[in-house]
């Protein structure tokens, strides 16, 4: 990296006047005789190369390499409330047992919250090797501050290399708070993660509206931090024995101070997640009227599953915003899904594609679906549905049940 430095000794109403006009961002202002860059600059050194000379220079900026032999161990956020563990932590542990094999790094949990010694055991049936928590009244519930402090400390203490947070809506308030603390590298909703053999993150999320899927590796600053969707990746299975421990950590509890006092706990009831769901029926843009989601309705009733939407059927106003699958809604991974017309963009596929079973139809030979779909159907929507569904409907009146579906072991 590098940086525009002005001489101001060299700078007059000339050369200032000069400089502005030749600069096409308007980004060189010149104020009470002193000239100054600010933030429209792109740094493309017009000023330089055609600018009076010597006014600006390019200046290289030294950075200290950071020390990766000091960094070890790849840690997972034990995401929780009231010491119930969201499931996306034990995805995130199997994905850093996977990443830690390849280096040879120890997979740590870190857990703060409030009498969670019994929650913080269960995690042990799952591969981790050690467990810090940090059993404070303090962290009973989360507030940005003392969790970000009880970071700053599990990061001091023990250096891992890497750190997996869920993206839920504590973990996308923790992780970049943790990040500008300090001073380091966040990758969020990455879909792959990959390590290289010197222990840099490889973090895969798509980009530029799902147009391109970018390839981020902060070589340079520790510890590395990524978020992940719940649902992206798999959960290892959990075994009676366990190999790891439980280390209780103390802290100052002055770092816990807040802005911010819990007086109430409201719980919300609970609503129906398509991210649990076994069977889903996806609505997409082939759909042609709000009437007409009546076809994915029906179907997603009569196999006993549930019924979704792409951006569009949400933008539209025919479905819930809780609804919609892809990076900008839910992620999911059901037993089997069935996609309507739906034409498979980057950013939907990234949400569906860990499905056990993917069967689209749609009357576009070319649409990007089928590319990761298991089987598809090419034809009308309109046609194919209502068949489908009565199919189901007397293969169910005949067995008084619905068909079983195994997912294959290759797509077609």
């Amino acid at each position: 990296m590098g940086k525009l430095l002005v001489h101001q000794d060299l700078v007059n109403d000339e050369t200032a006047n000069k400089l502005i006009k030749l600069c096409p961002f308007g980004a060189i202002e010149y104020k009470d005789g002193k000239l100054e860059i600010n933030a429209g600059c792109k740094m493309c050194r017009i000023c330089i190369k055609k600018g009076p000379k010597g006014v600006i220079e390019f200046v290289e900026e030294q950075t200290t390499k950071v020390d990766k032999s000091a960094y070890k161990g790849i840690a997972v956020y034990v995401d929780h409330v009231e010491g119930r563990i969201h499931p996306v932590t034990f995805e995130l542990i199997g994905k850093a047992k996977e990443l830690a094999k390849k280096v040879n790094y120890p997979v740590y949990c870190i857990f703060p919250g409030f009498q969670i010694l019994d929650s913080a055991e269960e995690l042990l049936h799952y591969g981790a090797d050690e467990v810090f928590i940090y059993d404070y009244v303090e962290l009973e519930h989360f507030r940005i501050e003392p969790y970000t402090a009880v970071f700053e400390d599990f990061i001091n203490n023990k250096k891992p290399s890497i750190i997996l947070i869920g993206a839920t809506t504590i973990g996308r308030s923790l992780a970049p708070r943790v990040a500008a603390r300090f001073r380091t590298g966040l990758t969020a909703d990455c879909t792959v993660l990959d390590i290289k053999e010197n222990s840099d993150l490889v973090q895969i999320r798509p980009a530029f509206g799902g147009n391109i899927m970018a390839q981020i590796v902060t070589p340079n600053s520790r510890p590395q931090l990524a978020t992940v969707r719940y649902k992206i990746m798999n959960a290892p299975e959990r075994t009676e024995e366990v190999s790891g421990k439980i280390t209780v950590c103390s802290m100052d509890t002055n770092k816990f101070k807040s802005n911010v006092d819990v007086i109430k706990i409201t719980k919300k009831e609970i609503e129906g997640n398509i991210s649990e769901s076994e069977i889903i029926v996806v609505a997409g843009r082939a759909i042609k009227t709000k009437k007409d989601m009546s076809l994915a309705y029906e179907l997603a009733e009569v196999l006993g599953g549930n019924f979704a939407g792409t951006r569009p059927m949400v933008e539209a106003g025919w479905i819930d915003a809780k609804k919609q699958i892809g990076l900008s809604g839910r992620t999911v991974k059901p037993k089997l899904i069935i996609t309507l017309g739906v034409s498979g963009a980057v950013q939907f596929t990234a949400g569906m594609k860990s499905a056990d079973y993917i069967f689209a139809i749609n009357k576009d030979p070319k649409a990007a679906i089928f590319s990761v779909a298991h089987y598809g159907i090419i034809g009308d929507i309109y046609e194919i549905v209502p068949k489908l569904i009565e199919n189901i409907k007397n293969e169910k009146g005949l067995t008084g049940e619905l068909p079983k579906y195994a997912a294959p072991s290759t797509r077609n």
